[in-house]
């Protein structure tokens, strides 16, 4: 490179839009996107540890997706390449293979490819990629604005994980704003007022997207004159005459076009007439096509009303005509009347008697769907898209309460209707369904998670994640399937096992959470041992963090380990009850999650568990002795540890007064069938070491030896190698955090 070169290159940066010179250089620079680069997470720690496999980014503009490439570029070993797919042939992939190739050989150095607009890549393109990928010659990151599983060959989709994006909050973007008026690289060097006012609507009109903002910024900035102090000042005004519209996120042949029209069907399915104004209004706003909406209302008025409105399809098509003749933009009563009768209107599928029959018909002529029959919802295993939704249906009346709005919207009522007319009839319906909806929008269990992250499956790591668990049983199995389902984990979430053992409960929940985390607190270091080895069949970035330490030392611990993680989830079986200063470990727990966060333990209660003197006949004893028989095994639960002791309620107390909200104790008793071997007789009677005391030794306290042999005999007698009933008594605890970490 000359004088020449470098001076054009201090120019270009000089000169470049504010958005480019403000690129973030690192991982702690980067604002936003915690779902999947907050401490802990897995891409967080693979960019770190620079362990990264072939990744696809994928999120609307403006969200960082060439960001995070360029700060992976920044702090990895890796030789890091970009092309872009508008302007990139199968000769510029040949190319950068061949150097690849060569640089490995000569210096053993890996190569990162970033690809920009991957989706543009056709499938020779993709192909051309693949074998390279799949032998590890070229580390693929690519970023996308469509959805990579149509977009995206599935050969080479299945060899990275995804990682969506989404729409930065306002926080994320007024802090953005700040940093481009304080840093150098921005405007640190002048003086710059920006009204508060006018702060408000650059973030609010940016709608998530950090380059628009800057932009806009950018613009209003270098549009507008200094005054006499030297100082620029952009109040509401300039900021309005910078950025006057709403970029609306909608393609009308990509994801946003699909998702919004899918809303707003289910919306006139759900028969949410406040949703269903608010979707078309979305859709008309970012000029979608009034022909394309109406077509598909005439379709969900046989689909969805059919023969329990028949005057559905009438009004839909009568909609249809006068829009016609009146066009845009008084057209738009046209279809906001039409989309409002349907979603008041009572609802039956009964035409899909059709469907049934010619269903039938096809069976009958050949085995199986023809291709272009087949479910096009590619995604939903990765995202999840569509996971969740509560069928109107299927549910009583037709109508089910669940979130339609967007969850900054709910509660938000765009449509009342009045007492005239047809629509007197409506209104008490309308208004009770509202009223649920608020109710179950309050509780938060109207909209479930959104999927964000996903990775391909490993077999082989599957295959032995469930060896490891499944070896528990099938009742410790549904133990540990209800303490995990009542979390609802995301699979980027931060998982914590505060007693993790052999790993019932960590193993199944690093399946759920493969790009989140886990960590497993053990404080037996034979135990800890063993966990640390089981894990080394993981890859290292796969594996648990397995924390030796008290529960109580647990916070200080995790501190000096994981500064600044905190858990979207804290499990637990048989982790509190054996803790005898409950409150402190509800403290400490309660200071390591995160807001927003849930807990699951369950606890076994000992003080309730099977007595033995119940599955003999006492009656073949002297009355006297049965008597204090009963009276010793008693005493063992009344005067034993504090895990013998404890009472669910002390734990439930303990968690309130922690700050834990909505603490629920669920206690059960399960009665199974279980065989007395003669070698679990001989533990309950034979001299055990000094750690623990058999059952023999408690009774010893209020019986003789002879009368304690007695007994045994008794035991061996009645019970060895017979299948009795024996009762478990668990207590299930679920809470929930709100409010900052600590």
């Amino acid at each position: 490179m000359d004088l020449f070169d470098a001076g054009y290159r201090d120019r270009a940066a000089a000169e470049s839009p504010l958005a480019a010179r403000l690129r973030p250089l690192t991982l702690d620079e980067f604002i936003g996107q915690e779902h999947i680069l907050g401490p802990g997470r897995l891409l967080r720690r693979a960019i770190q540890a620079d362990q990264l496999s072939s990744l696809i980014f994928y999120g609307p503009p403006g969200t960082g997706k060439t960001t995070l490439a360029a700060v992976i570029a920044n702090t990895t070993r890796s030789f890091f390449l970009t092309i872009n797919a508008v302007l990139a042939g199968v000769g510029d992939i040949r190319k950068a293979v061949a150097a690849a190739q060569d640089r490995h050989k000569l210096h053993s150095q890996r190569t990162i490819l970033f690809v920009d607009e991957v989706h543009r890549f056709n499938k020779a393109q993709q192909d051309a990629l693949l074998p390279w990928v799949e032998n590890g010659t070229i580390i693929l990151i690519g970023a996308t604005t469509e959805n990579p599983y149509f977009s995206v060959n599935r050969p080479l989709l299945s060899r990275s994980r995804v990682f969506q994006l989404k729409p930065l909050e306002s926080a994320h973007l007024r802090r953005i704003a700040q940093h481009a008026l304080e840093d150098k690289r921005g405007y640190g060097g002048r003086c710059i007022a920006l009204h508060e006012d006018a702060l408000e609507h650059l973030v609010n009109v940016a709608n998530g997207d950090a380059r628009a903002l800057l932009n806009a910024l950018e613009l209003a900035v270098e549009t507008t004159p200094a005054d006499a102090t030297g100082c620029i000042r952009i109040d509401l005004d300039v900021a309005e005459e910078s950025i006057q519209r709403r970029a609306v996120l909608y393609d009308k042949e990509g994801d946003y076009h699909y998702d919004t029209i899918s809303a707003f069907i289910k919306s006139l399915r759900g028969s949410d007439p406040d949703a269903a104004m608010y979707w078309l209004a979305r859709m008309v706003y970012a000029g979608e096509d009034p022909d394309f909406i109406l077509r598909r209302m005439s379709i969900f008025a046989s689909e969805d009303v059919g023969l329990a409105d028949p005057q559905a399809l009438t009004v839909v098509t009568a909609a249809a005509t006068a829009f016609d003749r009146v066009g845009l933009p008084e057209g738009r009563f046209h279809l906001a009347q039409a989309a409002l009768y349907l979603a008041t209107a009572s609802k039956s599928n009964s035409v899909f008697a059709f469907f049934d029959a010619l269903n039938v018909v096809e069976q009958e002529r050949e085995a199986e769907v023809p291709s272009h029959l087949r479910d096009a919802s590619r995604d939903s295993e990765g995202f999840g898209h569509g996971a969740n939704y509560l069928y109107p249906h299927a549910y009583r009346d037709h109508w089910v309460a669940q979130q339609y709005l967007p969850a900054p919207l709910q509660g938000r009522v765009f449509y009342e209707p009045t007492g005239q007319g047809y629509e007197r009839h409506i209104r008490d319906q309308v208004l009770r369904r509202r009223e649920i909806q608020l109710a179950a929008a309050v509780d938060g269990t109207s909209a479930p998670p959104e999927v964000l992250t996903f990775s391909p499956p490993d077999r082989h790591r599957d295959r032995w994640l469930q060896r490891a668990a499944g070896e528990h049983g099938a009742r410790l199995a549904a133990q540990r399937d209800r303490v995990l389902d009542e979390l609802s984990l995301q699979r980027h979430h931060r998982v914590l096992d505060l007693a993790a053992g052999t790993g019932l409960l960590t193993w199944e929940a690093l399946r759920r959470v493969p790009e989140g985390g886990v960590w497993a607190r053990e404080d037996d270091s034979a135990m800890a041992a063993a966990l640390r080895q089981m894990a080394q069949k993981l890859p290292e970035l796969e594996r648990p963090v397995v924390v030796e330490c008290p529960l109580l030392q647990l916070g200080s611990c995790l501190a000096s380990l994981a500064p600044g993680v905190y858990f979207d989830a804290i499990v637990g079986r048989r982790a509190l009850a054996a803790e005898p200063d409950q409150a402190g470990a509800a403290r400490v727990l309660y200071g390591l999650m995160a807001n927003g966060g849930h807990i699951s333990v369950v606890e076994t209660v000992y003080g309730q568990a099977q007595r033995l003197y119940a599955l003999v006949d006492l009656g073949t004893l002297p009355r006297e002795l049965a008597e204090r028989l009963v009276r010793a095994e008693e005493e063992i639960y009344r005067g034993g540890s504090t895990a013998v002791r404890w009472m669910p309620e002390q734990l439930q107390e303990a968690m309130n007064a922690a700050g834990f909200r909505q603490v629920v104790v669920r206690q059960e008793q399960v009665e199974v069938q279980r065989q007395i071997t003669p070698q679990q007789l001989a533990g309950w009677f034979n001299p055990a070491d000094d750690a623990r005391r058999t059952y023999a030794e408690h009774l010893a306290r209020m019986l003789e030896p002879e009368e304690v042999q007695a007994v045994r005999q008794l035991f061996e007698r009645q019970l060895a190698g017979r299948t009795v009933p024996w009762t478990n008594t668990s207590v299930y605890l679920t809470g929930s955090r709100t409010g900052p970490e600590s």
